[in-house]
């Protein structure tokens, strides 16, 4: 793990709100048990993919746009967003992505907002996967990276998602490359060695930020 900074950020950001963590990294480097292991402490956890998820639910109002402008067959016979069949669409259409994105990143952006106000610990984590490509860094006070190697990411996606190698790097050539993601970090994890050592670099992490937030 990259030992952190001690810069802080302004103390009129920490006073409004929570310092905001925004973890971020590529698909496979490990995430979810990165956010699971810092709410394992305490720390709250605001995702986008999960508030994603809710925006989608049955009666919302984005579900009832996607359908306008896919179709029906975007939906589950039970009424439900079909996931898979929605990725497959977009993926290979800039275009309809970019719709489809432009109408569901606003609403993301001010549930995740409303969280984090609502929140009253010293700091919570951001999960924000696509931090960089959606140009969200002014959401965040510091970021925080979580970096594996690409033959892990592969193998681990492949594995989890049961799709082949060519499909995951496809995926991952989507999202921002390895170097620009580490090149805007404030911290760092890194993957590669399993999960002890992923959660103690977590919990130094942690100390490092309660510390930051009581020097305030």
């Amino acid at each position: 793990m990259a030992p952190p900074d001690t810069e802080s950020p302004p103390a009129a950001a920490r006073n409004a709100r929570p310092l905001v963590i925004g973890l971020t990294g590529g698909i496979g480097s490990g995430k979810t048990t990165v956010a699971d292991a810092f709410q394992a402490l305490g720390v709250p956890i605001i995702d986008a993919d999960r508030i994603a998820r809710e925006l989608v639910e049955p009666g919302e109002p984005a579900l009832a746009e996607i359908s306008a402008i896919f179709g029906s067959q975007c939906l589950t016979a039970e009424g439900h967003l079909d996931r898979a069949w929605l990725r497959k669409r977009v993926f290979g259409d800039a275009a309809l992505r970019l719709r489809l994105e432009a109408m569901l990143h606003p609403r993301i952006r001010r549930r995740m907002l409303a969280q984090i106000a609502a929140s009253r610990a010293p700091y919570c984590i951001a999960v924000i996967p696509l931090l960089l490509e959606t140009q969200q860094k002014d959401l965040v006070d510091r970021i925080l990276v979580v970096d594996a190697p690409e033959s892990c990411q592969i193998e681990r996606v492949a594995s989890r998602d049961r799709l082949s190698r060519d499909s995951v790097a496809a995926i991952m050539q989507s999202q921002a490359d390895r170097e620009s993601r580490l090149a805007v970090a404030d911290d760092i994890i890194i993957n590669d060695r399993g999960l002890d050592a992923l959660i103690a670099q977590v919990q130094v992490l942690h100390q490092h930020y309660m510390e930051s937030t009581h020097a305030s």
